[in-house]
């Protein structure tokens, strides 16, 4: 990806947040434009093209959730994240209802961001994919149009159920879908809150799909929110780094909490 084309506008009443990007953001090469409310990034957004915007939940003025839902009656294909603290699980999940393609949590590093910038422009930016196409990523491949699942070359045998939750997730790759989506999409709405169902049919295929089932490279876990299964760039990338434990104490990271 051509990393100077990228155009990012960040929305942060916090001066110390936006102050703390740019040079990270600067240095690889995106253009950064900045808002300290909602209703100066609709105004932003109205004036010049970008191609992400980085928007935190809590501000003053119209909030994050409003401007989210403002940018999508504007820009409906604009990738934008969310900032989040830890505690707005609810928030999360009302941002990706409402169209969000990401989020990312406070305290947060800048590699994390970086990499979840990437993948939102990197989605909207790959050409459109035929609903019955297959879909390939690592080792898996599925065939929507033989609802066949195979792993290395070899015949996965799913329920059928099982079948519907992966292609769901599969096609949305590197994206969230929250429980109450996915258990709409493969259920029905009378059973979107039947989320410990859910959870009994993800154990069970990540026993089918993945080489250490407690430790998922492809079918991962957004804690209280949903399920997300990796695209393509993300699975190479833990692969690389499956073998190196998560360094805790990052020192990119921007501690906002």
């Amino acid at each position: 990806m051509n990393q100077q084309a990228i155009r990012i506008l960040v929305v942060d009443d916090e001066s110390a947040i936006r102050r703390a990007l740019r040079p990270p953001l600067a240095e690889l090469g995106f253009h950064v434009s900045e808002a300290s409310r909602g209703e100066e990034a609709l105004q932003a957004l109205r004036a010049a093209a970008h191609d992400v915007v980085l928007l935190d939940i809590n501000m003053p003025g119209i909030g994050g959730i409003e401007t989210l839902r403002r940018i999508r009656a504007l820009a409906p294909r604009l990738p934008v994240l969310m900032l989040t603290v830890r505690d707005q699980e609810e928030d999360k999940v009302e941002a990706l209802d409402l169209g969000a393609d990401d989020y990312v949590t406070k305290p947060f590093s800048t590699r994390e961001l970086i990499a979840r910038i990437r993948a939102a422009v990197r989605r909207v930016r790959a050409p459109a994919r035929a609903e019955d196409a297959p879909i390939e990523i690592g080792e898996i491949r599925l065939e929507p149009v033989k609802r066949t699942v195979t792993r290395r070359g070899e015949l996965i045998r799913l329920t059928r159920k099982e079948f519907d939750i992966l292609h769901c997730l599969m096609s949305r790759a590197g994206r969230v879908v929250t429980y109450a989506k996915l258990l709409t999409a493969v259920w029905g709405a009378d059973c979107r809150e039947e989320v410990e169902y859910l959870r009994t049919f993800v154990r069970q295929l990540r026993k089918k799909i993945e080489d250490d089932p407690s430790n998922p490279l492809y079918l991962l876990t957004d804690v209280y929110v949903g399920y997300r299964f990796a695209d393509a760039q993300m699975f190479k990338e833990a692969t690389a780094n499956s073998s190196e434990s998560a360094d805790s104490s990052d020192p990119e990271s921007i501690d906002v909490s």
